[in-house]
């Protein structure tokens, strides 16, 4: 197998499993809004990975790594929303 096509299988098999992984706990944090059991630096940090992998994989030359440019899109883009649900929760609890 040419070296290429093996890594574009791996980055394909990596990107399934990355959003197949992070995408449940994703949505039941925006469906329900319980952040109770998440560490607000721990999305942070996800997020500015996530974007810089995206950025990577935009930015990689002479090709787009389309395979690590679409699931950190998707990755940093939940992180983003479950970091913000978190913030607007904790800020809001303390007010009460």
């Amino acid at each position: 197998m040419e070296q290429s096509l093996f890594f574009d299988i791996c980055g394909v098999v990596a990107s399934v499993g990355m959003i197949l992984g992070y995408l449940p706990q994703a949505v039941t944090t925006m469906r329900t809004r319980n952040t109770d059991g998440i560490a607000l630096p721990t999305f942070l940090m996800m997020a500015v990975g996530g974007f810089c992998f995206m950025l990577q994989g935009l930015l990689h030359k002479p090709d787009i790594i389309w395979s690590l440019f679409l699931t950190n899109l998707v990755t940093t883009t939940c992180s983003c929303i479950v970091f913000g649900i978190k913030i607007y929760n904790d800020y809001f609890r303390k007010k009460q």
